[in-house]
């Protein structure tokens, strides 16, 4: 009898061990285990080559050692690089916050692995450690005013967006998007923990102002991210009283602005031709109807028009990228500034162009680029569907059209103003704060939009407006771990009295604050 009731007992105790776990906590681990199935359990999966990867491994001491690695480009990922043993003559092609990752992981390869051969996954598992805490930080600040029941419920929606392999293939590869998922992550982490007043507000300051550098430093593209943070950072200044808070919210949001600017002065000459090249062939010829009249406006030889719909990479294009002809009657003739003007002056072509945008916006996983290894037997390109529903429904529900995005932007803006102008009124700077970190969030991952097309065109755009597909992930998730919030006290209302939960929620329901729950 005392057996059987230490057995019950022990049982009982796990049992409500197991129910305490955090939403936070579930979260993570929930994306933990599914991201290390899909990285570290046959068949790996990762994301191939699409040409790029060059630009930033050989400057940190790895190169190509497969001897058929040209002919896996597009198709197969490839696990394992070699480690340059003597001199690396190879100089620096890409200024990017990226390399301190790859360093690492090869230091960690060199210490438990080998010193001629760098297997990926070491670079994979320091990712997916950083994604996990970053992951823990958002549901946490999601949740840490919820009762559990409903935090419950926002940590396995975060599980299906954040944990989706279209997310986490990523770590297995040198795409730079690594770094922009976890840094965004722990940008929007920060900043909404900061506005629900959990944690010490200087150590969340120093969190936002790392994860932002290294955001922004991670690809050129990203220079506006450090600009708009800085600015729109500046509204926590009046969040605590202190000088030295106050100085140090200030200071970081010079050091944001000045790695913005950093980012952008570092573009080397060859990206600047590259990306301007497609802006052009890419962007501008390709939406006008008459490309000769669109050349003729920048004050170009209307010959050019043969360029339209070519790439920087074509083996047998129409003409040499690189000639003398092309950089004085080409290049020279346009910029970033005269191709925003262009389009200001043709809002028909720049409607056509933000809607080609609009329909890569919600691809989180590029389709170019297959998942798997040779030796795994799948067809050439092929990708994995494991744990992907998310990814699927998003890039087959979403509407593609921009005045889309424009309406979910005003939308989400309009459910969360009231509360900002309640708190303005109040002068509560950091009850403001969400709706402030909702519009950064938006404008960052509109900057990733508009870099794209006025930079480059439509050329590999799925995988530049990745800023803006995450971003949209991450506010949605906060819309509607607001909404369901609601639902559940709504449905808890009308509950019978004598099934209708306590008045005072137990130890493990009542939310951090005391506050009610808000969208």
């Amino acid at each position: 009898m005392n057996g059987n009731l230490v057995k019950t007992t022990l049982r009982q105790s796990i049992l409500l061990a197991g129910l305490r776990i955090s939403p936070a906590a579930l979260a993570a681990s929930g994306v933990l285990l599914i991201a290390f199935v899909a990285l570290f359990v046959p068949p790996f999966i990762g994301m191939a080559d699409n040409g790029d990867f060059f630009r930033i491994i050989y400057s940190n001491g790895l190169y190509f050692n497969a001897p058929d690695y040209d002919s896996q480009y597009f198709g197969y990922f490839v696990r394992q690089f070699g480690i340059f043993q003597y001199y690396n003559e190879n100089g620096t092609m890409l200024q990017s916050s990226q390399s301190l990752f790859i360093k690492l992981a090869i230091g960690l390869n060199k210490l438990f692995y080998s010193s001629e051969v760098f297997d990926i996954r070491f670079q994979a598992a320091i990712y997916l450690v950083l994604y996990v805490a970053a992951v823990y930080l958002l549901v946490e600040g999601l949740t840490c005013r919820m009762t559990r029941r409903r935090g419950m419920v926002v940590a396995a929606i975060a599980v299906l967006i954040f944990g989706d392999t279209g997310y986490t293939a990523y770590f297995s590869s040198f795409f730079g998007e690594s770094i922009v998922m976890i840094m965004m992550m722990f940008v929007f982490a920060a900043w909404l923990l900061l506005y629900r007043g959990r944690y010490n507000d200087y150590a969340l300051l120093f969190l936002l102002l790392i994860s932002t550098l290294i955001l922004t430093t991670s690809k050129q593209q990203n220079a506006p991210v450090g600009v708009i943070v800085a600015a729109l950072s500046v509204s926590l200044f009046w969040i605590r009283k202190e000088r030295l808070f106050r100085w140090l919210t200030g200071a970081s949001a010079a050091a944001m602005l000045l790695a913005g600017v950093a980012t952008y002065v570092s573009i080397s000459d060859e990206f600047v031709n590259i990306n301007q090249y497609h802006a052009m062939t890419r962007g501008v010829l390709l939406m006008s109807d008459n490309p000769e009249s669109a050349l003729e406006s920048f004050g170009m030889n209307k010959q050019f028009a043969i360029l339209k719909e070519n790439t920087y990479y074509d083996q047998y294009g129409t003409a040499d990228v690189k000639s003398d002809i092309l950089q004085q009657d080409f290049f020279n003739r346009y910029g970033f500034v005269s191709i925003l003007k262009y389009y200001a002056a043709h809002p028909d072509q720049f409607g056509k162009i933000l809607d080609t945008a609009a329909e890569s916006a919600y691809t989180i996983k590029p389709a170019a680029m297959g998942n798997y290894e040779q030796a795994a037997g799948h067809e050439f390109r092929a990708q994995s569907h494991f744990f992907t529903l998310y990814s699927m429904l998003k890039a087959n529900l979403a509407p593609k059209t921009f005045s889309f995005i424009l309406l979910w932007m005003a939308v989400t803006v309009g459910i969360y103003m009231p509360s900002f102008v309640h708190a303005a009124k109040q002068r509560d700077a950091r009850g403001m704060q969400r709706l402030v970190l909702i519009t950064a969030a938006m404008l960052v991952g509109l900057s990733g939009i508009f870099v794209s097309i006025i930079g480059a065109g439509d050329a590999d755009i799925a995988k530049h407006e990745f800023l803006f597909t995450f971003s949209f992930d991450l506010i949605i998730l906060l819309t509607v771990s607001g909404v369901a919030g609601r639902l559940f006290t709504s449905a808890e209302r009308k509950l019978p009295a004598a099934i209708a939960p306590r008045p005072g929620p137990s130890a493990g329901e009542r939310p951090a604050s005391g506050k009610g729950v808000s969208i």
